[in-house]
This record gives C-alpha cells, structure tokens and sequence, in this order.
C-alpha cells in the first residue's frame, strides 16, 4: 500500500522500499479457522456457565431495578460484524426515557467523535450508578454471546447512527464479532478522541490470537471488582 495514501497504517505491518517507492506491507498470519472455533466454543461455554451461576444475582438485580421504575432490561439495536444489526441487552441504568433526552444532551458530548460520552449523565438513575460502577449492567449481554450476536471479547458494539457518522477507516472494526470486553476497555477506556478507541480495535483485530483473548479477559476481572 502507497504510503501517501494510507493515512490511518494497520496496527501490524512494516515500511518497505519498492524501486525507490515507500510501502506499507502487511504480511497474513496462519489460518485461524481453528482458533476461530476454540474462541467461539470458550464463549458458549463461560456464557453458559456465567448464566447459571449469576442467575440468582440477576434476579435480585431484575427485581431492584423493576421497583426503581419501568422494566428490568434495556434493550437496544446494536451493529455487530459485518453490519449485522442484533439487539442488545442489558440492565437498565437509565431513566426510562433516556433515549428520548439524548438530543437534548449532544452539546455535553465528552468524547472527539461519533460515540456519546458523558461523565455526569443526568439520565442514569443512582441504582444504574452502582450497577454501572461494577459493570454489572453488562452480564446481560452473556445471553448475546450465547446467542452469537457477541464474543466475550471484541470491540464494543455500536449503535446504527454512530456507523453512519463513521470514516470509512473506522469501517474495519466491524470485520470481527463485538465484544463484551475488548483492549480499549483495559486500556483506553477513559480516552476521550475516539479515534483512539478505533485503533486499539483495529491492533486487537490485526493481533488476534487466544492468548490475547485470555489476557484481556484477566484484566478486565480485576478491573471489574475494583470499579473501576
């Protein structure tokens, strides 16, 4: 690839000279199709599990949200890979209108770019506040990764309107499963340009590998149980 056309480089490659002409080469790893089935059977069996074993936490958490006020789960179109819409789940954490409000709320937007991203958020209620502390408003999503709309691990599922506002380079991080945890989570995750988000996407993407998956998944447990 010409370099003066590849503004945003792969996260894995190298700088070459052709006959005087500066090239970014990008050189394919082995198969993964078996790694890809090991990933994909790890899910069903940790979401299986994460499902039977949480079961009484999810009904306690159902039951608190419910008696905060309007239903238990948020449910919300997401775009998984290739540009499969799927729907989302999750515990709410937000006023029942929260949607409806965003418009009002766009001049607040934290983040550099299509995302929303607001520390403050008026509409999350003080329950959804401690859900959120914990990331316990995303076990929901065990039951999206049994289903196979998810990974457990992958770049964060958007919405449909943040894909229509995306360059065409952010278009890469749809080529593989969303996740419910991915690299900018544990890396990046108060990282406000949201450039940024897509390139620790697209490194996880160019260095997938098991182990990685394994490693991510490590750091995020303990981060999960600090809060933070």
């Amino acid at each position: 690839v010409p370099m003066d056309v590849l503004e945003h480089p792969f996260a894995q490659g190298r700088v070459e000279d052709l006959d005087g002409t500066p090239v970014y080469s990008l050189v394919s790893g082995p198969d993964r199709t078996l790694a890809l089935w090991i990933k994909r059977a790890f899910d069903i069996v940790v979401a299986a599990l994460g499902l039977l074993v949480l079961s009484p936490l999810f009904a306690v958490v159902g039951w608190a949200v419910r008696r905060d006020g309007g239903p238990a789960l948020f449910r919300q179109t997401r775009v998984g890979v290739q540009g499969r819409s799927f729907e989302i789940l999750k515990f709410r954490s937000m006023t029942v209108d929260a949607e409806g409000q965003l418009a009002e709320l766009a001049s607040e937007n934290e983040l550099d770019g299509p995302a929303f991203k607001m520390t403050a958020d008026p509409r999350i209620t003080p329950l959804g506040r401690t859900l959120r502390r914990w990331s316990i408003d995303e076990l929901p999503q065990l039951w999206n990764v049994l289903r196979g709309d998810m990974s457990l691990v992958g770049p964060r599922p958007p919405i449909p309107s943040e894909v229509g506002d995306y360059d065409l380079w952010h278009r890469r991080r749809l080529s593989m499963k969303p996740g419910i945890t991915g690299l900018w989570q544990v890396r990046s995750r108060h990282e406000t340009v949201f450039d940024k988000w897509v390139e620790d996407d697209l490194e996880y993407i160019d260095r997938w590998s098991l182990w990685l998956d394994m490693t991510i998944l490590l750091r995020t447990i303990p981060a999960a149980l600090e809060g933070r």
